[in-house]
């Protein structure tokens, strides 16, 4: 069972859910929820397995993220009615956000922040900042993970799920990110032209700067409800960046 805050308004014409990063909760994205409020959007905020006052389960990855995204969605539609909805998801809940967002034609608009481009690679930094050399150790360690989490990093990286994602993405990127590095962010919005670039002053949580740029990250998102125009306007403007 996922625990969850559904924030609501009958007149919404849309549906948000906003999914946090690895080791925190639902309420890592909560000062996003006003914002998202007053322009029209209901927001669901809940804790992935093993975060917050969710379920335990035997391990977290970023597929299970991905499963629990899934399972709000069904929640969703099951119970709320056919709007449209937009995914937010920051650092891992970002990966898992693409990832689900590419299995799915449903979705509106999806919000990355912070994710990380390559799982492998995240976990190769991980390895150097521990001093364990590559090979052969890091190799298997690598291998272990890919064997446990039921998925090799290649299939299920944000570099492979952005190009399969219908809908428009943006993605939001902190310009002293200590943790994913700013080049992973390049890299993404470089796999395809159905994607916004901002970068942002600020480290790896980036509520602060989302918070202080609210007012476009509105913007895009009202025009994820504009089928007919959103796909114009977001692929003729370039990648570019938001300066401090």
């Amino acid at each position: 069972m996922l625990e969850g805050w559904w924030l609501a308004d009958a007149k919404a014409q849309g549906q948000v859910i906003l999914t946090h990063g690895w080791g925190a909760n639902r309420r890592a994205l909560f000062p996003l929820a006003p914002m998202l409020l007053a322009a029209g959007w209901n927001v669901l905020l809940f804790d992935a397995r093993n975060h917050g006052n969710s379920d335990e389960d035997t391990f977290s990855s970023m597929p299970r993220f991905a499963e629990d995204i899934d399972a709000a969605i069904a929640w969703l539609n099951d119970t709320q009615g056919q709007r449209p909805i937009a995914l937010i998801g920051h650092s891992v809940g970002a990966a898992a956000t693409l990832l689900a967002a590419s299995r799915r034609n449903d979705i509106a608009a999806v919000v990355s922040l912070s994710s990380f481009a390559h799982p492998a690679d995240m976990m190769k930094r991980w390895l150097v900042e521990k001093g364990i050399p590559f090979y052969p150790l890091g190799w298997y360690v690598l291998r272990y993970v890919e064997r446990i989490i039921g998925y090799r990093f290649d299939r299920i990286a944000p570099l492979e799920s952005i190009t399969r994602i219908s809908c428009p993405v943006l993605l939001v990127h902190g310009d002293s990110d200590t943790v994913i590095p700013l080049e992973d962010a390049y890299l993404l919005a470089s796999k395809t032209d159905n994607v916004l670039l901002r970068v942002v002053a600020g480290g790896h949580d980036l509520t602060p700067s989302i918070v202080e740029h609210g007012e476009e990250l509105v913007d895009f998102l009202q025009l994820s409800r504009q089928p007919s125009v959103k796909t114009q306007l977001i692929r003729d403007e370039p990648v570019s960046e938001l300066v401090k």
